[in-house]
């Protein structure tokens, strides 16, 4: 596998990460509705040509976290979507409102695949890692972790803040981190930290 650099493309209070492979690259977590301007102002300032976006994949779909997924289909940024996410995609419009100038997302154009496929696609990017389903913050969660021990938890609660969730479903997927080789966290909002060693985190 090639040597993966990871950059930050967030705005708005959001991390957008772009993991690159050389000019291989995935987008992980895709905008704010109404922001595609802002989104590209990011990449390029960081440097990350549009046309080497191998994929976007929202870790989650709500608005500030896939706001942006169709628009970047029509700019030929192809959605990777895992199986478990499917049902998400058009509840997410519920929370839009008009002024959001969400664009939505079609069903029929997307790459979908299940969890246990997510290692062979990644591979055919140079990228060495795979996507597990992490339910705790939405049942639609995912995780990317690569094998280095870098994983992209999007808003995975942390269990010591768990809200309304389910706090025994948030650990589980903390532990299935952990113990699949997780060691540094890129959350969908704040800095990144490193997992603690305690097993309830």
């Amino acid at each position: 596998m090639s040597r993966l650099t990871i950059v930050n493309v967030g705005y708005r209070s959001t991390n957008y990460w772009v993991i690159s492979a050389g000019t291989s690259r995935l987008l992980v977590d895709l905008g704010w509705p109404g922001t595609l301007g802002r989104m590209q102002a990011s990449l390029s300032r960081m440097d990350v040509p549009l046309k080497e976006l191998r994929y976007g994949l929202a870790t989650h779909y709500h608005i500030d976290h896939a706001g942006l997924a169709q628009e970047l289909k029509l700019l030929g940024v192809p959605l990777l979507v895992l199986d478990v996410q499917t049902a998400a995609i058009p509840r997410m419009k519920t929370w839009t409102k008009p002024q959001d100038q969400y664009v939505d997302i079609t069903l029929h154009d997307n790459v979908t695949i299940a969890c246990a496929a997510s290692r062979r696609l990644l591979a055919q990017m140079g990228i060495g890692g795979e996507i597990l389903h992490t339910p705790g913050h939405s049942d639609d969660s995912v995780s990317l972790l690569l094998d280095d021990g870098s994983v992209f938890t999007g808003d995975l609660t942390r269990p010591g803040f768990v809200g309304p969730e389910d706090p025994a479903v948030v650990l589980a997927s903390w532990r299935l981190l952990r113990a699949r080789g997780a060691r540094r966290v890129y959350p969908g909002h704040g800095p990144v930290y490193p997992l603690p060693p305690d097993p309830t985190i």
